[in-house]
């Protein structure tokens, strides 16, 4: 084995030792070589001092609750559409406040696609862009067309999304 590997072995058992909280040795044989383990082989193999390791696990201190114990969230707090309950409520100018900001966010978004498909259109050229001079093969102009095509189709898709989305704001 090469130094690089048997480092990069010893890393990973240092690494799997320490999460699985087991104790790892170090062993070399006769001609020298250093094998790692979790097992005591020999009196040659020495114990890792691993920072952070534990020798053993955790001793619980307290019976775990079963998890039936546990307190279930109220009816209301559990279906807010209910009507009835403690679940938050935004008065109506703070909604309207909101949904003019989600409203303007969209918009934006949606001035940003439109822009971006005017772009997509111009450059697909109605499905014969131009060549690009790294496009001798035609395989390699094909690829792009057909990039360009699921680009443009992706993006009006956008489109038709935010427009779906602004309609839907009260």
């Amino acid at each position: 084995m090469n130094k690089h590997y048997r480092m990069a072995l010893a890393a990973a058992l240092l690494g799997a030792a320490s999460q699985a909280h087991a104790q790892l040795y170090v062993c070399s044989d006769a001609g020298g070589h250093k094998t790692y383990t979790d097992k005591r082989e020999n009196a040659a193999c020495k114990l890792l001092d691993l920072p952070g390791a534990m020798s053993e696990p955790p001793r619980r201190s307290a019976p775990v609750a079963a998890p039936a114990a546990r307190t279930a969230l109220p009816p209301a707090a559990a279906a807010p559409a209910s009507g009835t309950g403690n679940f938050p409520r935004v008065d109506g100018a703070e909604q309207r406040a909101r949904d003019l900001d989600r409203r303007q966010i969209l918009q934006d978004e949606l001035r940003s696609e439109e822009q971006k498909l005017a772009a997509q259109r111009q450059e697909f050229n109605q499905g014969q862009p131009e060549r690009q001079g790294n496009e001798r093969n035609y395989a390699k102009y094909q690829e792009r067309v057909a990039q360009l095509k699921d680009n443009l189709s992706r993006t009006q898709q956008n489109v038709e999304a935010l427009k779906r989305e602004i309609a839907n704001i009260r």
